[in-house]
């Protein structure tokens, strides 16, 4: 905190002055500050050292600005986070209080210079808005995550920001900071948004995006490219935005072992007919129902589609995976065509028994070692694997994803949205950790 030096020039009425004779008593035998401050009154609050006059005159939207402040540097925190919540403070109290030792002060500052910048034009502004718009910039750079996430909320609508602003917020690595500005800030451009999606690390963020208003469709393309089963629920869950039918057919190829997936998906308005058969071969029977009143299909279609959401929940309840799916993999592998297309959609269908025997077959690697891989959740590891029999990165994220359910900090993601980002000595690394030793990787 500053230290206690008030300038003569600021200050000159408080200090070293002598108290009005009877003003003592007139202020404090009361214990409250008169309904009208005159400007002698806050003077000998000043010099009485009274704390509870002080924070009522801290809090006095018709305090004095020098009072104000000369507050700013009070040892007492009540008093300081006043003063910071105080329209009425100077410019050069919030400037103080920026740097306060106290966090409590610095949220009170965040918060009321945040409020200010919806009512002040983006262009024109006065000497006085544009040192507090700095004020703003520095203190959304606070180390204190509370800080900086008060000024995202609050100005996560507002239009009058910096773009630059906008995007530092975006780019937070704290959800609490960056959530409110990739849901609402309307500064954010599908080029932004697209971006942020391909290189974000923060929990959260692409579901943020997923909710925003109007989603275009490009941005619901790259939402729904990451494979982030919480941000596509929230995707489909978002009336207002625009998925292409390629792309909701993409969701749809993948939902059967996804159940968050379902309900969203039913929801949707502008299903055609084939997605609604499609989907009905995986959802629940309560949901078939919703789906038949939702869509007013016809009677005989309801009727088929019951009959054969019951045929897959009759088959589910039966326990494991069909052997048939097994056997469709060695097929495939026989006939020289096992490649990403199976392996992708044998992952998000969630059949692990399928993938752990496509990625032996491919990889020439054991069962029982690829099984040890996926259950110590090892990004890394099925990264190698999925390089090794000559799989795309993208099938390797997917296998992440839907079948080890790696925790999303440990998940290793494609460089440039497409390629592996480890060079061969480390993927040799993640397979030896494993006792995996490669003999050769297979030529796609």
């Amino acid at each position: 905190m500053a230290p206690k030096l008030v300038s003569a020039f600021l200050l000159p009425p408080f200090h070293g002055s002598a108290m009005a004779p009877g003003l003592l008593s007139r202020l404090f035998g009361r214990r409250k500050l008169p309904p009208e401050l005159r400007y002698e009154d806050a003077r000998q609050v000043l010099e009485s050292h009274q704390s509870a006059m002080k924070r009522e005159l801290a809090g006095r939207a018709d305090a004095p600005p020098e009072a104000l402040y000369y507050l700013a540097c009070d040892d007492d925190l009540k008093v300081r986070s006043l003063v910071a919540a105080n329209p009425a403070a100077p410019a050069q109290a919030n400037e103080l209080l920026r740097t306060d030792g106290d966090a409590e002060v610095r949220e009170e500052l965040a918060r009321k210079i945040a409020r200010l910048m919806p009512d002040m034009p983006a262009t024109e502004r006065s000497a006085l808005q544009q040192r507090t718009v700095a004020l703003l910039d520095r203190l959304a750079e606070d180390e204190l995550p509370r800080v900086r996430a008060i000024i995202s909320y609050e100005l996560a609508h507002c239009p009058t920001i910096s773009r630059r602003l906008a995007r530092r917020l975006a780019d937070d690595v704290e959800i609490a900071v960056c959530g409110p500005m990739l849901k609402y800030s309307p500064l954010l451009s599908d080029e932004d948004l697209i971006e942020i999606i391909a290189t974000s690390r923060v929990e959260g963020a692409v579901e943020a995006i997923a909710q925003r208003e109007n989603l275009s469709m490009r941005v619901s393309d790259a939402v729904v490219a990451t494979l982030d089963i919480p941000a596509v629920a929230q995707l489909l869950a978002n009336p207002s935005a625009e998925i292409r039918e390629e792309t909701l057919e993409s969701v749809i190829a993948r939902a059967a072992g996804i159940e968050a997936w379902h309900r969203p998906l039913v929801m949707r308005t502008e299903l055609s007919l084939r997605a609604v058969r499609r989907i009905a071969t995986f959802v629940s029977r309560s949901l078939i129902d919703e789906l038949a009143n939702r869509h007013a299909l016809d009677e005989e279609i309801s009727l088929w589609l019951k009959l054969r959401a019951k045929a897959a929940i009759d088959r589910d309840t039966e326990g494991a995976e069909p052997q048939v799916a097994r056997d469709t993999i060695r097929e495939a592998y026989d006939a020289g065509r096992l490649g990403d297309e199976q392996v992708v959609e044998a992952a998000t269908m969630s059949q692990k028994p399928s993938v752990v025997l496509a990625l032996s077959l491919l990889s020439g690697v054991p069962s029982a070692s690829i099984e040890a891989v996926i259950a110590a959740q090892s990004g890394g590891g099925i990264t190698a694997l999925c390089w090794t029999a000559g799989l795309s990165m993208r099938t390797a994220l997917a296998i992440q994803t839907y079948i080890a359910h790696v925790p999303r900090e440990t998940v290793v993601l494609p460089r440039d949205g497409i390629d592996y980002p480890m060079d061969e000595a480390e993927m040799r690394w993640h397979l030896q950790y494993f006792g995996i030793e490669m003999a050769r990787r297979r030529q796609r």
